[in-house]
């Protein structure tokens, strides 16, 4: 059964930035919460009960989350009911935890915890459960699926490890499990102990799988698999399809031994061929069109098919990029634009047409490229959202909205989201657009866009494609000489318009600026806290286009690609050759930088048209080369 507007928990890879000045109407809020750290129970209550806001449950989470007491059980109890599941709940809940551990209270802690990934908090609640008369069965069962893990656990697990281990529950199976999961991706550092669990006959082989984790190149010396064992063929497996990325010749030989050595199963060999073929290509190596022929055909997935259809494109092999997508269904638009584009070259004008002609229907890159190369208008395909008042009103009333609104407005962006992403997650696909449409009319830009496109609604082009801070932009634009649909698009593009944005490259802001390139343009130092300022953010990232243009020769399309991934590394991308601009777009090595030089030029389009200009924007790729 569905709920309805409680509040919205999962994380949006978002990080936080300031604390706006708040306005009047949550200073009464602010001081409450303030009060809240170090106010007795009485004074608690007396602010709380005075307080008409709509953040008031964080008033109450503050306090219970520094002064938890058993005095107080059933209150807190209810606070945990009532914003069960909700972002409120876990703080309090974890301190409440912790309180009830430290008092020794095992019924309370078991009565009060909840499934969680802090395994910190399972073991403690596995142990008290044993303690008061559990089955032990069904106790050591959950706990193997906590020991069966590439990670460490904390001290609090050790008790019930030893406990599962004493009774038999520690298989050979399960410790070379662990091993597996510890090497292939997890804490390698566990396997020098793992090792002494295995029979002495075998802990040879987590040496073997040390050494080929931390030294890939170390799994093409078939002197090390002295057994020819399964478990030694598991790790020379796991070990050339690592070295195939450091040193393709080499693990390409080692595959030649160890298909031979070892009896694999059609399904361990479709994953050899499906890793070779796509670190092959990846790289152009000469053999990649071989490698992508070996794997088998459910293997195939568009993530594959991509970088054979760049193999194709880079030989020019028309004919075969025909026979690869002719008769297949659900062609992605840029299979089918390229399809066209090798029929064309073929001689077959009339087919190629055809497909172009659908193709150019679609609000898309390659949509608007096919729209460029028949000379057809532009079509936004744009839907208004239509939400009766009824609905807004309930959505705008529901208290998780109004938390995440007042959130959004203290600017604790990180917060809002939390209640935004728990509202969106709990209520129907009306509710969602209804809050959609509310949050854009206090530009809260992003969580309008995710929420829309986690919703697969995508004609809703005025939601999605806002004019967020558009004087800003057109201001600073103006000031650098760029176009203002470009540099719009460009921050629709890193950041969705969300202010607090910051990627795991640490790149800050509106336009995702790395201090460093900030710091340039400036000609002076930036504070990372300005950074997150729209307009210092737009200032200095319209700056950075310019920059870009003028060292890339006027060229966009280059500019665009060096704002993702680095003008040095555009310039080794540039071929001896020249190419046509839209080959060479589809060619880029780094597949984020490929997608992203697309994106930014569709989103171009849109903002290009509803500023209501007219004109196609990708016309020029057309006529442009690159290199030579």
């Amino acid at each position: 059964m569905k709920t309805h507007f409680l509040g919205w928990t999962a994380a949006v890879f978002i990080f936080p930035f300031c604390t706006a000045q708040a306005n009047d109407k949550h200073d009464a809020f602010l001081a409450a919460e303030k009060q809240a750290h170090y106010s007795s129970y009485s004074k608690f209550k007396q602010l709380t009960n005075a307080l008409d806001h709509p953040l008031k449950p964080y008033v109450e989470k503050v306090y219970w989350q520094r002064h938890p007491n058993i005095k107080h059980q059933s209150e807190i109890e209810a606070f945990l009911n009532i914003y069960q599941s909700t972002p409120l709940e876990w703080p309090v809940r974890k301190a409440w935890l912790a309180y009830l551990k430290r008092q020794n209270k095992k019924a309370a802690y078991i009565r009060n915890y909840r499934t969680t990934s802090n395994n910190e908090l399972t073991c403690t609640y596995l142990a008290y459960q044993l303690d008061l008369g559990a089955p032990v069965q069904a106790i050591m069962n959950q706990v193997t699926q906590l020991w069966v893990v590439g990670e460490s656990q904390p001290k609090e697990c050790d008790g019930l490890f030893r406990l599962w281990r004493d009774k038999g529950y520690m298989t050979e199976s399960r410790v070379w499990q662990r091993i597996t999961l510890a090497a292939q991706g997890g804490d390698h550092s566990l396997l020098p102990y793992l090792k002494t669990l295995l029979p002495k006959s075998e802990q040879y082989l987590a040496d073997l799988y040390l050494k080929v984790r931390r030294d890939p190149s170390a799994s093409a010396g078939l002197y090390r698999y002295k057994k020819q064992s399964l478990k030694e063929g598991e790790i020379a497996l796991y070990g050339v399809r690592r070295l195939v990325w450091r040193d393709k010749e080499l693990a390409l030989k080692a595959w030649q031994k160890l298909e031979n050595m070892f009896t694999y199963s059609a399904e361990d060999k479709a994953k050899v061929y499906y890793t070779f073929a796509l670190a092959l290509a990846s790289s152009g190596h000469q053999q990649a069109r071989f490698w992508l022929n070996k794997v088998p055909k459910d293997k195939q997935n568009n993530k594959l098919m991509q970088w054979q259809l760049g193999n194709m494109l880079k030989a020019q092999d028309w004919s075969g990029i025909i026979a690869l997508f002719t008769g297949k269904d659900n062609l992605s638009l840029g299979q089918q634009y390229w399809l066209a584009y090798s029929l064309n070259k073929r001689g077959d004008g009339e087919r190629a047409q055809a497909i172009w002609q659908a193709v150019a229907k679609e609000r898309d890159y390659y949509g608007f490229l096919a729209a460029a190369r028949l000379g057809l208008p532009i079509s936004l395909n744009n839907q208004e959202l239509v939400i009766s008042n009824k609905l807004l009103q309930e959505v705008s009333n529901a208290p998780g909205f109004k938390r995440a609104k007042a959130l959004y407005e203290l600017a604790r962006y990180t917060s809002a989201r939390r209640e935004w992403n728990y509202l969106t997650d709990t209520s129907t696909k009306e509710e969602k657009l209804a809050a959609s449409k509310l949050a854009a009319e206090f530009d809260w830009y992003d969580s309008t866009i995710f929420t829309l496109a986690k919703l697969g609604e995508w004609n809703y082009v005025e939601l999605r494609f806002p004019f967020a801070f558009q004087s800003l932009f057109e201001n600073y634009s103006k000031r650098n000489h760029i176009d203002v649909a470009w540099s719009i698009a460009i921050s629709r593009r890193e950041s969705s318009f969300a202010p607090d944005a910051r990627s795991h490259a640490n790149a800050h802001g509106l336009m995702q600026l790395l201090p460093s390139t900030a710091n340039y343009m400036n000609k002076g130092s930036v504070s990372t806290r300005r950074l997150y300022q729209p307009k210092t953010n737009i200032r200095l990232g319209t700056h950075y286009l310019e920059y870009l243009k003028k060292k890339n020769h006027g060229n966009e399309v280059l500019a665009t690609a060096s704002y993702n991934a680095g003008y040095h590394r555009i310039k080794r991308w540039i071929p001896e050759q020249a190419m046509p601009a839209e080959l060479w777009i589809e060619l880029i090595p780094y597949s984020e930088t490929r997608n992203y030089v697309k994106n930014v030029f569709a989103y171009r389009q849109v903002y290009h048209t509803r500023l209501g200009r007219e004109g196609n924007i990708l016309q020029p790729i057309l006529a442009m080369k690159m290199g030579g």
